[in-house]
């Protein structure tokens, strides 16, 4: 499992898993916020499964 979220893609994932999951507790309180724990795993790993599917990557690579 390489690394393929790079930091910005990684701090927006992460905010936006917070938000979706703060919305369990304040808001409409629904079971739906809890979606947000997927970009949340995926901010704190650095690896999107479905970016690897497409052959994405927002990591940027070392120059050779």
């Amino acid at each position: 499992m390489t690394a393929n979220v790079g930091t910005v893609d990684r701090v927006i994932r992460g905010l936006v898993g917070l938000f979706l999951i703060a919305m369990v507790f304040v808001g409409p309180q629904t079971a739906w916020g809890w979606i947000g724990v997927i970009p949340l795993l995926t901010a704190i790993l650095g690896y999107c499964p479905a970016y690897s599917l497409f052959g994405f990557s927002t990591c940027p690579t070392a120059k050779s």
